[in-house]
């Protein structure tokens, strides 16, 4: 078995992730329950990586939407957990200020 030859490169990254992550933003206006969003997002990937990214490699572009939506999430969550712990300790020195 042949493993699907992947071109990547630094703009993937760099556009590809924000891409999906502002989409699934966007998508966060129509009243879908929270535990779909992740879904939603790795679709977006998807999407992203077979018709934007790697368009003549449909193996590597299912491949690559998997770690476009897998990470939109993680920095989605990663943020949102930093921007929390950040706000919290703000509340918590201007209460003892």
């Amino acid at each position: 078995m042949n493993f699907p030859m992947i071109h990547t490169n630094f703009w993937d990254a760099v556009l590809a992730i924000p891409i999906v992550m502002i989409l699934t933003q966007i998508t966060k206006i129509i009243p879908i329950p929270s535990p779909f969003i992740p879904a939603v997002a790795v679709f977006y990937g998807l999407l992203v990586s077979v018709f934007f990214s790697h368009p003549h490699n449909l193996l590597g572009g299912i491949f690559m939407g998997y770690f476009y939506g897998y990470a939109a999430i993680g920095n989605y969550s990663a943020l949102k957990t930093s921007f929390l712990a950040f706000r919290k300790k703000q509340d918590k020195k201007a209460k003892y200020d």
